[in-house]
């Protein structure tokens, strides 16, 4: 649940952020971003205990790298009229880290990982 609430909480910023009247809650989308990469993290370290495919557990740990890599750079990136190209990307990278966290749950609950209890 934490990567499905900062995943849309995330976008939904993202969005605002692009349409230039949000600089203020950058700090926030990043912290986010942190979280989502965090969680996306933990579920690859669950999913490889668990026995899932090795691939998809490479994917999320590799787009846990990519997401803020490119997240923090992406003001440096072609920074004239071409921007607009880095912000797509890095929303579609996103996307797949969410994409893949999501494909980690349903691999886990292929192979049989016990479920986590709620507190």
């Amino acid at each position: 649940m934490t990567l499905r609430i900062s995943g849309v909480l995330l976008i939904l910023l993202g969005l605002a952020i692009w349409t230039g009247r949000a600089d203020a809650i950058i700090p926030v989308h990043e912290f986010l971003g942190f979280v989502l990469v965090l969680s996306l993290w933990t579920l690859a370290f669950f999913g490889a205990r668990a026995g899932v495919p090795r691939g998809i557990v490479i994917a999320a740990v590799a787009w846990g790298l990519i997401a803020p890599i490119l997240g923090l750079t992406q003001a440096n990136l072609l920074a004239n009229s071409w921007h607009w190209v880095i912000q797509v990307l890095h929303l579609l990278v996103g996307l797949a880290a969410i994409g893949t966290g999501e494909g980690l749950v349903q691999q886990m609950r292929r192979v049989g990982a016990p479920k986590a209890k709620a507190a």
